[in-house]
């Protein structure tokens, strides 16, 4: 127990909780994950804390317990008013946002609740938005953001084309290239599928990403067009598979300084920096 507010499957069943399958729902129930993925994120200090898709609540209690002051962004009508019990027990340090979170610029959120230039994001993200979500963020500008830390649940699969360098040539891609070039990004660890309800097919990571505050000088749409030409087809060297973006691909490799014959997969942050400014400079 980590407040004097019911068990969350007590609170669940009240109001008539089943997780939704097209919100992309997995409720977390267990204290002690909900606790270690909380202190993960910490400590806070009064620090604002975005939370998106928090259900019946069990990390947002979890946050509040440990001190942060929660943004909780819910786009189900169902799990309001579980939210607003946890509200009424922390007064002033829940607010509870409802909508889609990909419609919501997040960072003025957090500075329109008092955040100033400390505010994080912490989550159990839905898996059918998690990626859509985070490269959301990512591209965000200016940069850095008012967040300085990122706390966020994945599958374990999309957790490790985060992390992935060009020694994992089979999780390294688009994603990982981008949070490369803006954070330093490491997986914390594992949660097993039987720590929700119900429980997912697979294992989910908790990643976390700290900001680079000068990462390379880059278009951040120009990198997204080179990676994706790139690794759409990144079996194929790159003098063919950057024929997609419309240019010469060996003058704009050359610019880049980069062999024609390599692959995506064995292209590094910094290659496709220089690949993308060769590429807006065209």
């Amino acid at each position: 127990m980590i407040d004097a507010l019911p068990p969350l499957r007590e609170v669940v069943t009240r109001h008539g909780l089943d997780a939704k399958k097209t919100l992309g729902q997995n409720f977390l129930f267990d204290l002690n994950l909900t606790g270690r993925i909380a202190r993960a994120a910490g400590p806070f200090d009064d620090t604002v804390v975005v939370e998106i898709g928090p259900g019946p609540g069990g990390l947002t209690r979890a946050l509040l317990a440990q001190g942060a002051k929660v943004i909780a962004i819910e786009r189900d009508a169902r799990c309001l008013p579980a939210l607003e019990e946890i509200a009424q027990h922390y007064p002033g340090r829940l607010t509870v946002v409802e909508g889609d979170a990909l419609a919501i610029d997040v960072a003025d959120l957090a500075r329109a609740h008092g955040a100033d230039g400390k505010a994080r994001i912490c989550a159990n993200l839905p898996y059918n938005v998690a990626t859509a979500l985070l490269t959301r963020w990512i591209e965000a500008e200016p940069w850095p953001s008012v967040f300085d830390r990122y706390v966020l649940m994945f599958q374990k699969e999309v957790a490790l084309r985060i992390v992935a360098t060009p020694k994992n040539r089979a999780d390294y891609g688009r994603l990982a290239v981008l949070c490369g070039w803006r954070t330093k990004a490491r997986l914390l660890f594992d949660v097993s599928p039987a720590a929700f309800t119900p429980p997912p097919k697979v294992t989910s990571s908790v990643v976390e990403l700290v900001p680079n505050p000068a990462p390379l000088p880059c278009d951040a749409p120009a990198l997204t067009r080179v990676t994706q030409a790139a690794f759409g087809q990144r079996r194929k060297m790159l003098r063919q598979s950057l024929k997609s973006l419309g240019v010469d691909a060996a003058t704009l490799l050359a610019r880049a300084g980069l062999e024609e014959t390599r692959r995506a997969e064995e292209i590094d942050v910094a290659g496709f920096v220089a690949l993308a400014n060769a590429f807006s400079a065209r």
